[in-house]
This record gives C-alpha cells, sequence and structure tokens, in this order.
C-alpha cells in the first residue's frame, strides 16, 4: 500500500524525488509481478490527489480516500483490504511518523504481518522520519528495504521476472 503521496505534501517531504523513485519501483514491479496495490490519500481536497507519475507507475492500484491518519480506521480501505485476501502487507508512503505510523501499527494490531519500505518513506523532517521508523521497529514492524522487498518476491534468479526486473534493480 502506498499511503498519501499526494500533490500537495510531496514536495515538502525531505528527500522526495527519491523517496517517489523508490515507490515507483516498487510499483512497477508489483504490477508486473501481479502484487495487488492500493493508494491512499489524506483529505485530497485540501492535499490533492496521489502525484500522477506515481499513480502511473502502478498497473491496476485502488484508491481509497480518508480522514484519519490511519487507513485501518476507514471502512473503505478495511472493505478494500479484505477484499484482496493478503494477510502480509508491505507499506511505504508519507509522513512516515504520522499516516504510515497509525496505518502500520492499527494493521499489526489487526493481526496483519506488516513491512515497512523504510527507503519509500519519508517525512518532512528527517527526525522525524527516523523516530518513526524507530518506533515501529520497536512495536514489532518489519523493516525492510525496496530492494529486499524485490528480491523476495522474484525468490530465483533466471526466470522471465527475474529479467524483466534485473534492469530496475540496477
Amino acid at each position: 500500500m502506498v499511503v498519501d503521496v499526494q500533490e500537495r505534501l510531496a514536495p515538502a517531504i525531505a528527500h522526495s524525488s527519491a523517496v517517489q523513485e523508490t515507490i515507483k519501483k516498487l510499483l512497477r514491479a508489483a504490477g508486473e509481478l501481479s502484487v495487488p496495490c492500493v493508494f491512499t490519500e489524506q483529505y485530497p481536497k485540501g492535499l490533492g490527489p496521489t502525484l500522477e507519475p506515481v499513480r502511473q507507475s502502478a498497473t491496476d492500484a485502488s484508491v481509497v480516500s480518508k480522514m484519519t491518519f490511519s487507513a485501518a480506521r476507514e471502512t473503505a480501505f478495511m472493505e478494500r483490504l479484505e477484499a484482496v485476501q493478503r494477510r502480509q502487507l508491505l507499506i511505504c508512503g508519507m509522513e512516515t511518523h504520522v499516516c504510515v505510523l497509525q496505518t502500520a501499527l492499527d494493521l499489526k494490531a489487526q493481526g496483519y504481518e506488516v513491512y515497512l519500505a523504510a527507503d519509500a518513506c519519508g517525512s518532512r523532517d528527517p527526525m522525524q522520519k527516523e523516530l518513526g521508523l524507530t518506533r515501529m521497529r520497536q512495536e514489532g514492524i518489519r523493516l525492510v528495504t525496496a530492494e529486499m522487498v524485490l528480491f523476495e518476491w522474484l525468490e530465483r534468479a533466471g526466470t522471465e521476472d527475474f529479467r524483466s526486473l534485473l534492469e530496475m534493480i540496477k
């Protein structure tokens, strides 16, 4: 899931371009490997929609608008998540110490196995991101990198999927 990578928020995020590129890489790989994706948008009337280049990187993703900081407290999001029928979740997005954190903690409390792509998350203030990551780690959220995820999704070299994603990994 991609949390709140929106037009009016993204420019304020520290290292925003690098975070966006990492998210796009994960989305392209997810599309090639048929991993379902969902975007959340925090108050899109005020923060705007998901950034178009990020959204275009997903082949088949739904978008859920929210007013709560935790997506897990929105009925529409939880219905979408239940429809996917997955208990493992990979989360990335903005802001690490607010919406990403609260969503991850709530989903873990509901019994989901939650992974956070740390290099695909950002906050306006780098210290806030680091403290958000520390808190999630302390609460049992598994911190990973996009590259770790890609290789775990691929499982082995020498396959068509591996060859198609190799350029992205390099």
